[in-house]
């Protein structure tokens, strides 16, 4: 996506309305925390946040919005109409739990199961987004109690399945942009962010341009000859045959993929064949995920893949079928919007608390929203003071956990993002639109 950037200054927000903000914000922290921790106590999966979804329209409709509910299956989407004219922001939550066991010793630790995949699992806020939820909260609560101050409209939109919908159903924020939501009125720019449990507490890490891998899921059916343990040259092991591809998927990340441009990880997380010791089965089935940050090399990637899987396959007599489905594109930051909005963003959580990081390999739906409006996504730290990010517990793991106490940093910065958008957008001019993700 190419701009012209103008640079030009603009006054702050007015010493009275910051003061105001200030306050707002901070009168709101102690509740912003508590939400997170009722819903960190009660999460549920994704396309499947009813009690979340109805929690948190019920607190939207107190503050007066104008509120949606059913979006996307179980999202909400508010709007607040500002008192003064101005553009139309849009500020996004996501709202789903994983099938994850919680292990941490909490007050709110979550006891909750559900189904997944036929099978009754323990659900955990594995992720951060109960702390999304509460900040979004939060940020309307503040925002409305300026409605008079507010320039513009803003929507705020809670997503369900981000971390993806149970097959076959549809979800997460390609399904909410389908039924419209970045429309009616018409988003332009739109703002996410994301807790992150090995970022220092209250800090804030952004980078412009590719921020966060693109995320394919692939599945590759090997099939061989089934035989007798004790007689392989009787088949045609598959698992053998399995352990070669996987072997020749690592050449391609370290002898084939032009790792200056970005990285390429490519990750088997599952196999399933045979089911006796002494019986070499006829065919196995492996799951994984590719990250990339550059179309081009995805496409690349995806081809390379393919000839590697077959040809070793055909080498040992067997066949491999690889399909590849994509799930989640680059998160892209707009480098002009970056620009813009990076000193607002320092003026909300503080100067020397904000850092521009390096890529992450993680993905987010976030970067659907990049294709029908500028997208600013950036994280906000949530690890104890003083702990090790080299040895605290990773997302979507059961030891997960997030030192909740400056959540109010988040609504802050939200907060701060649509004031001063509203008078930083008439720097901002779109010249032609390229597809994002590519670096």
């Amino acid at each position: 996506m190419k701009k012209t950037f103008i640079l030009l200054t603009f006054a702050p927000m007015l010493s009275m309305a910051q003061s105001t903000l200030d306050k707002n914000v901070s009168s709101i922290k102690d509740s912003v925390i508590t939400w997170r921790r009722a819903i960190h106590q009660h999460p549920e999966l994704s396309n499947r946040e009813f009690k979340t979804a109805a929690f948190v329209a019920e607190h939207l409709k107190k503050l007066g919005l104008e509120v949606h509910t059913g979006v996307g299956k179980t999202g909400v989407v508010a709007i607040l109409k500002g008192g003064k004219p101005g553009p139309v922001v849009a500020l996004r939550a996501d709202m789903d739990a994983l099938p994850v066991y919680e292990r941490a010793n909490i007050p709110f630790k979550s006891l909750d199961t559900a189904e997944y995949l036929g099978q009754q699992v323990p659900v955990m806020h594995a992720c951060g987004h109960d702390s999304h939820i509460a900040i979004l909260l939060g940020t309307a609560d503040v925002l409305t109690s300026m409605k008079k101050d507010v320039p513009g409209t803003v929507k705020f939109i809670f997503q369900p399945a981000e971390e993806g919908a149970p097959a076959p159903e549809e979800g997460g924020a390609p399904l909410m942009i389908k039924e419209g939501v970045m429309d009616n009125p018409k988003v332009d720019a739109i703002f996410g962010l994301h807790i992150n449990s090995q970022t220092p507490v209250g800090m804030v890490k952004y980078k412009s341009g590719a921020e966060m891998a693109s995320s394919d899921w692939f599945t590759i059916k090997v099939k061989g000859k089934q035989t007798h343990g004790s007689q392989p040259w009787n088949g045609i092991d598959p698992i053998v045959v399995a352990s070669q591809i996987i072997q020749g998927f690592q050449t391609i990340v370290s002898r084939q993929a032009e790792l200056t441009k970005g990285p390429v990880v490519i990750t088997v997380g599952k196999i399933n064949g045979g089911v006796r010791s002494n019986i070499i089965p006829e065919e196995l089935t492996m799951e994984g995920t590719i990250r990339t940050f550059d179309n081009k090399m995805l496409k690349q990637v995806h081809e390379k893949m393919k000839l590697t899987a077959t040809k070793i396959a055909e080498a040992s007599g067997a066949t491999a079928d690889v399909v590849i489905e994509n799930k989640t594109k680059v998160t892209y930051n707009d480098p002009e919007l970056v620009k813009l909005m990076v000193p607002s963003i320092e003026a909300a959580a503080g100067k020397d608390n904000v850092n521009e990081t390096e890529w992450t390999t993680g993905a987010e739906d976030f970067s659907f929203y990049g294709d029908k409006a500028p997208a600013f996504f950036f994280f906000l730290g949530g690890m104890p003071a003083g702990a090790d990010p080299a040895k605290v517990a990773a997302h979507h793991t059961p030891d997960f956990f997030i030192d909740d106490s400056k959540l109010d940093v988040g609504v802050k910065v939200f907060c701060q993002l649509v004031f001063d958008y509203a008078k930083k957008k008439p720097l901002y001019k779109v010249t032609n639109n390229s597809t994002p993700g590519t670096l």
